[in-house]
């Protein structure tokens, strides 16, 4: 009976058979067990034409039959490289070829799986044959390397350390992580069940954990409702209120003259307390100020319209204190922080002053306090040159919050 081979080319003696050959065809046999154990070879990609690769039997030396192969040439287009049907192996492949281009590593018949390399793709992959029946499969088990591009599939990865950088599929910059040194703090992601909302939460070493979403240059941070609408979120910071002359009284003491003057019929009608040109006059109004004002200090612009045509500057102050549950009222202002304005020599014409230094609130202001508020024009002042009243319209105050709302 002669001999027979395997789909890897070694020889199956039959009983009684090579005499005298016996040893040297069982090295040769070893030295098969050893490549498609362990053996490495490089295998040169046609480039024109599908890559076949066989075995010689009884010989050792054949591409296939090697565990590790590194598949070398300059390519210009996608090629193939074959194996026979019933080759049954594991191999670790390596891809050198130059080009970028696409090379899939496949039975030479049937329809059973492949595995490509696309282009520019180096890596080395970790692949069995199944070699069984006619459309045996070309698996690539999913090995993992260090640099190259891989997808992984329901894997836990337990404290693991990512770079500066997560990139989208497209390989660009998707998010940029910064390490702190030492940290303690951390945001934590937690997904819902069935009517509940995912969180991003902060936590981590301290007690008190904000967030801090910060943009850049003039951005804004934006929110989308379920409804599709869009808008900025509100950010603890500077806000404005508006004071107008109708909110305000006289005090009893030099008030100012409440009116109301008409500009022309059917046109704006103006609501105005008007300062005397030639004494020390005030309004006084009063706000329940938010609850998340910072309780820091307040500046305010006053908007008014002159009496007549001069041109001289008009002087006004602005005064305030605030007073808590069970707190007196008689209580002095706190120190007047004045604002000084050129008259535009139009009656009748919009003025609106700068914005004034910062305005310190006397007593001890908390939230849910009361804040009064005492306006003044000191024309008795040599520097005060505006010779005919001022028609106060309102006052803007700015204030500063700490929180986003005031509940």
């Amino acid at each position: 009976m002669a001999s027979t081979y395997t789909p890897l080319g070694v020889e199956k003696m039959a009983t009684g058979e090579n005499a005298g050959t016996w040893g040297t065809k069982t090295n040769t046999n070893l030295e098969i067990i050893e490549q498609f154990a362990g053996g490495y070879t490089t295998q040169a990609v046609t480039d024109g034409a599908d890559t076949d690769l066989s075995v010689t039997d009884g010989g050792t030396g054949a591409t296939l039959a090697h565990r590790v192969i590194e598949l070398t040439g300059a390519l210009t287009g996608a090629r193939n490289v074959t194996i026979p049907i019933d080759v049954q192996q594991l191999y670790a492949i390596k891809n050198s070829t130059t080009g970028s281009q696409a090379v899939t590593f496949k039975y030479v018949s049937g329809t059973g799986t492949s595995v490509t390399w696309s282009g520019g793709d180096t890596s080395t992959k970790f692949l069995y044959g199944t070699g069984s029946g006619t459309n045996p499969n070309i698996v690539d088990v999913g090995f993992v390397t260090t640099t190259g591009t891989q997808t992984l599939t329901n894997k836990t990865l337990t404290s693991p350390k990512i770079g500066t950088s997560i990139l989208d599929t497209n390989g660009n910059e998707l998010a940029l992580l910064t390490a702190t040194s030492s940290a303690v703090n951390e945001i934590t992601l937690a997904n819902a069940a069935t009517g509940d909302n995912p969180t991003i939460t902060a936590s981590g070493g301290d007690t008190n954990v904000g967030i801090s979403l910060v943009t850049k240059g003039s951005g804004v941070i934006k929110a989308e409702d379920g409804g599709g609408t869009i808008a900025a979120v509100k950010i603890a910071g500077k806000e404005t209120m508006w004071i107008p002359s109708q909110a305000m009284y006289g005090p009893t003491t030099n008030p100012a003259d409440s009116a109301q003057v008409e500009t022309t019929a059917t046109r704006p009608d103006m609501k105005v307390f008007d300062f005397d040109a030639s004494t020390k006059q005030y309004t006084q109004f009063t706000v329940a100020m938010p609850k998340s004002w910072n309780e820091g200090t307040l500046t305010y612009q006053v908007y008014w319209s002159p009496g007549s045509t001069n041109t001289g500057d008009c002087i006004f102050g602005l005064q305030a204190v605030a007073c808590g549950d069970s707190d007196t009222i008689d209580v002095a202002y706190g120190t007047a922080i004045e604002v000084t304005d050129a008259g535009i020599g139009t009656v009748e014409d919009q003025q609106i002053t700068s914005e004034s230094s910062a305005m310190t609130v006397a007593g001890s202001p908390a939230a849910g306090e009361q804040t009064y508020f005492q306006l003044y024009r000191d024309a008795a002042d040599g520097s005060d040159t505006f010779s005919a009243d001022a028609r106060v319209l309102g006052v803007k105050l700015f204030y500063t919050t700490d929180a986003a709302n005031d509940v």
